[in-house]
């Protein structure tokens, strides 16, 4: 295929690396030590959950939940959504096929391979570079909107559920992130819509992550540590297997899912836009020995050709600006030239 040529290397499936029944990871997925997952003291801490219950349209009169959503992003970055409005069973059934579309024949999910200039598709790597070491996880990366960039044809078609069931998702969680968007504007003590009209032409894309058994999961990571490039992230993860952990302060915290919630989390464009009120925090992905794991990850990104730089209402002469402004096409390049860095990225926006 021409756009497996794209890769700098040619293209390994983690899953067929898993299913080979090797006893080790070849070189290329091992970490060096400072990187690799372990556990400490606040690991037993649980990230904060927030009760979306009251949360209605009209965000303004609901301040109780907007406190709640507005504390857990200034103070950690993550939270775990319940009575979020989407519907348990469509949540179930999202993962359902999509699992169904990872364990297809290998020549079935190749027709949908992905190259470097998109990533939309099924891949196995993120970034170029030549030699790097790899994550020990296979994904599908797709549209939603803008509808330009939406291809259904680009969606598999098996399981045959897969492309109605994806549709009705992702108009939910399309919901679900207008919603709370509005929530952060207020809980910034701005106008509803100001953080939302950086969003006009929204960026919704989606990445379905499929973790394979690991023979040594002790020396790898599912994803490498990294801060989300887009603005908010809402996280469906399995509801059998933890992997997530996320940094507080100098410790990995790893979240433990409270049923049918989401883990919701902001990214470096919302840091940017709020001028650091709200933090994007580095998180990692641990891979399993006995048991395979799949999450989808919902990014609900801003329109991508507007230079984006702190909200004007969000500058003072106390709190001058922290970053200087840069599209988020320009930004996302980093991450697909050299894949998962922590926080470098948002750091070297920081003003001078």
């Amino acid at each position: 295929m021409d756009c497996l040529r794209d890769w700098p290397e040619p293209v390994v499936r983690v899953q067929s690396l898993s299913d080979s029944g090797a006893t080790t990871i070849p070189d290329r997925y091992v970490k060096p030590p400072s990187e690799r997952a372990s556990v400490d003291p606040g690991d037993m801490v649980g990230i904060p959950v927030v009760d979306l219950a009251m949360l209605t349209d009209d965000v303004a009169n609901c301040e109780a939940t907007v406190t709640a959503i507005a504390d857990a992003c200034r103070h950690w970055g993550f939270f775990q959504a319940v009575n979020h409005g989407v519907s348990p069973g469509l949540m179930r059934r999202a993962r359902e096929v999509w699992r169904g579309f990872f364990h297809l024949p290998m020549e079935e999910k190749q027709r949908y391979a992905n190259s470097p200039k998109t990533y939309e598709g099924y891949g196995s790597r993120l970034g170029i570079e030549k030699a790097a070491v790899l994550d020990w996880g296979d994904y599908f990366f797709l549209h939603f909107l803008p509808s330009c960039l939406m291809d259904h044809d680009k969606w598999p078609a098996l399981p045959p559920a897969l492309r109605e069931t994806n549709d009705e998702y992702g108009a939910a969680l399309t919901k679900l992130c207008r919603r709370l968007l509005r929530a952060l504007s207020i809980g910034l003590r701005l106008d509803a819509a100001c953080l939302p009209v950086a969003f006009d032409d929204e960026g919704v894309c989606m990445r379905v992550n499929f973790y394979p058994r690991c023979p040594q999961p002790e020396l790898t990571l599912g994803l490498s540590a990294h801060s989300d490039p887009g603005g908010m992230t809402v996280l469906l993860v399995d509801d059998h297997v933890t992997g997530l952990q996320v940094r507080k302060n100098d410790s990995w915290i790893t979240v433990q899912p409270v049923p049918d919630a989401f883990i919701v989390n902001v990214g470096d464009q919302i840091q940017v836009l709020s001028n650091a009120a709200y933090k994007s925090v580095e998180h990692r992905v641990m891979v399993n020995a006995a048991a395979e794991r799949l999450s989808m990850a919902f990014f609900y990104n801003p329109k991508s050709d507007v230079p984006l730089g702190p909200l004007r209402e969000l500058v003072t002469c106390d709190r001058p600006a922290l970053y200087q402004a840069m599209t988020f096409d320009e930004y996302r390049l980093y991450i697909r030239k050299k894949g998962p860095r922590g926080k470098s990225q948002v750091n070297s926006l920081e003003a001078a």
